[in-house]
């Protein structure tokens, strides 16, 4: 009895010390598993911010680290799904007319639900999850993959893409105009119905339906994710062109880079994409731009004043304690990184006073609407 009592006590103890060792490989486990979890936490952090500072190397740095397949389902998720991403990052990748790019678009234009919505409130679902770039050809991108999915989940509303597309451009200028301080003469009704004489296939759309997408813009703007609201919001939807590039400070001869938004005849530059306030605000008017010929850095371009040599530019700057200053530039400096891209920048800033980033993109439309109608 002693001996059966005692091989017991040797296995409860056998047991006992099983137990423990077990209990230690979990909370191992566990430890590496939380480590694990922690480190990835980082690295998607780490991803999202390189996103939004350079989109192309933030979704490959997400993949090199096995956080994103890359797949333009898995990236479109990503991007719809995502906190903490930068909405004109979003619209940047969105964009490009890379094929796994275009895939992307499609696929996250595919994630939203326009079903039983009108056109309005379908635009405001839509640009509410990215903001557009200011380049004319990913507009026309977006907005065709746009109109595709609204026509594809409201088949009976208009008769063909083409007439979904032109209205919904014709409702971002309306919104444009309404709401934009800048904009003085503001479209009436009768306007916005006859500027859209014509583009149902030859035929007009329903003037009741247009009342109503008017009067819905009219009584609520559209609404800017928060990343991108301040109080330039209307200033910055849709810009003639934005992207990153060197100026030459005015004071301290140093090159820095700085996010450039150009629009309403202003050049605007950030410290990076999520400022709410600009830096610098750079009026254009009685401005020229040219090519600049520098030693050290290649590819620049010179604003200047030619009817004011030697005077400082009338602009103005952001100290770091906040205070808002007069610049200091009799000229600006600037540097892109490549021929293309500074030849690009010099023509969009000559445009920029008459140039409507829609305007092309919907007179051709229109014209291609109107040639297709059936002739009675």
């Amino acid at each position: 009895m002693k001996m059966h009592r005692k091989d017991l006590l040797d296995e409860i103890q056998r047991l006992k010390l099983d137990i423990d060792n077990v209990m230690a490989e979990i909370q191992d486990f566990e430890s590496t598993e939380e480590s694990k979890t922690l480190e990835r936490g980082k690295q998607l952090n780490s991803g999202k911010k390189k996103f939004n500072m350079d989109p192309k190397k933030g979704i490959n740095y997400l993949v090199d680290n096995k956080l994103l397949v890359w797949s333009p389902q898995p990236i479109a998720e990503f991007l719809y799904k995502e906190d903490g991403l930068n909405k004109t990052a979003i619209g940047d990748f969105l964009g490009d007319r890379e094929e796994i790019h275009l895939q992307t678009l499609k696929a996250f234009v595919d994630l939203h639900e326009f079903s039983d919505l009108n056109l309005v409130q379908a635009l405001r679902q839509f640009l509410w999850s990215f903001r557009l770039p200011g380049e004319a050809q990913k507009i026309d991108r977006m907005m065709e993959a746009f109109a595709a999915r609204y026509c594809h989940c409201n088949s009976d509303v208009f008769q063909s893409t083409d007439t979904c597309y032109i209205l919904s451009f014709a409702i971002i200028m309306l919104n444009t105009s309404l709401h934009n301080p800048n904009v003085k003469d503001k479209t009436t009704l009768e306007r916005f119905i006859s500027m859209n004489r014509g583009i149902n296939n030859g035929g007009d759309l329903p003037n009741e339906l247009l009342t109503n997408l008017y009067d819905s813009i009219r009584n609520e703007p559209f609404k800017i994710p928060e990343d991108d609201g301040n109080d330039l919001t209307h200033t910055f939807f849709n810009p003639d062109r934005e992207g990153w590039l060197l100026k030459l400070g005015g004071r301290v001869k140093t090159w820095k880079r700085r996010w450039f938004i150009l629009t309403d005849n202003c050049l605007y530059y950030f410290e990076f994409t999520t400022d709410k306030e600009p830096r610098g605000i750079i009026p254009l008017e009685n401005l020229c731009v040219r090519e600049m010929h520098c030693p050290r850095k290649p590819y620049c371009l010179e604003l200047f004043n030619p009817n004011s040599r030697g005077q400082k530019i009338k602009a103005c700057k952001t100290e770091t304690d906040g205070r808002v200053v007069q610049g200091k530039h009799q000229s600006y400096s600037i540097c892109a990184a490549s021929a293309v891209e500074r030849d690009s920048w010099i023509e969009a800033i000559r445009a920029s006073i008459t140039k409507d980033p829609f305007y092309d993109l919907v007179s051709l439309r229109k014209k291609k609407v109107i040639s297709q109608a059936p002739q009675e």
